[in-house]
C-alpha cells in the first residue's frame, strides 16, 4: 500500500527552517543547518510545508508501507482489511440505532461558533471535545453528552487556538464541571492542551477529567 509523504531535496534547502513552523505534526526538523523529515510515520501527506519553502525543495513522493502497520496523519492505524468483519444490520440493530436518544443540549456546538456568554454556560457541565470522538465511540452520546453542555474542535484542522477563549468561556460563566474528550492519536493532545491552559488561567477550581478514546471505539482512559 502507497502512502504520499514529502521528500526533501537537501541540496536546495537554505536551513530556514519555514517548514518545520509549518508542520503540524512535528514530522519535520533540522539537522546540520538542513531541513529533514525526521518522521516519516508522523508525516500526514497535506504537505503544508511546500508553499512556504522559498527554495521549493520539498515534493511529494509514494511510499509503500505494509497495510496491518500503516498509519494515518496524527498517529491513527489504518484498519487492515482482514480485521475488521463488516456485517450488514439486521432489523432489530437499525430499529435500536434509529431509537436512540440525542442528547445535544444546545447549538451551535463548534468552539469557534459558540458565545462566550451563552446562556447555556451557566451553571453547566461542560464537555470540550475532539471532532472525532463521537464518531468513533458508539455510546458517545448517552455517556458523555447526556446532561452536559457539548462544544467541538479539531486542534489539527482548525486555525488558531483554543485556550484563549476556553479561558473565557469558564472566567465568565458558573461551569459546574469539566470533561475534556479525546482521542488517542497525538494531534488530539493540542485539544487537551488547551482546555487544561484554560482550567488553568480562569481563576477557578473547577472538577475536570479527561477521557481518551481509541482508533477501535474503546474507553482508554477516565
Amino acid at each position: 500500500m502507497a502512502k504520499k509523504t514529502i521528500k526533501i531535496d537537501e541540496g536546495k534547502c537554505i536551513g530556514c527552517g519555514l517548514c518545520v513552523s509549518a508542520c503540524k505534526e512535528a514530522a519535520i526538523g533540522l539537522v546540520d543547518g538542513k531541513a529533514r523529515l525526521l518522521r516519516k510515520d508522523h508525516c500526514d501527506g497535506l504537505g503544508r510545508c511546500l508553499p512556504v519553502c522559498p527554495e521549493n525543495a520539498i515534493s511529494f513522493e509514494d511510499r509503500e508501507i505494509q497495510t496491518p502497520h500503516a498509519k494515518l496523519g496524527g498517529g491513527c492505524p489504518i484498519a487492515n482489511s482482514k480485521t475488521i468483519e463488516r456485517k450488514n444490520p439486521d432489523q432489530e440493530t437499525l430499529q435500536k440505532a434509529t431509537s436512540a436518544q440525542i442528547h445535544l443540549n444546545q447549538w451551535p456546538v463548534q468552539i469557534k461558533l459558540v458565545t462566550i456568554n451563552a446562556p447555556y454556560f451557566e451553571n453547566a457541565h461542560l464537555l470540550i471535545a475532539a471532532d472525532c470522538t463521537a464518531y468513533a465511540y458508539s455510546n458517545f452520546h448517552a455517556e458523555y453528552m447526556r446532561n452536559r453542555i457539548t462544544i467541538i474542535g479539531c486542534p489539527k484542522l482548525d486555525e488558531g487556538d483554543y485556550s484563549e477563549k476556553l479561558s473565557a468561556i469558564l472566567s465568565e460563566n458558573a461551569i459546574k464541571s469539566v470533561t475534556i474528550a479525546r482521542m488517542e492519536v497525538p494531534c488530539c493532545s493540542g485539544i487537551e492542551n488547551a482546555a487544561k491552559i484554560a482550567l488553568q488561567n480562569c481563576g477557578k477550581m473547577i472538577p475536570w477529567q479527561i477521557v481518551t478514546i481509541s482508533t477501535d471505539g474503546r474507553v482508554l482512559d477516565i
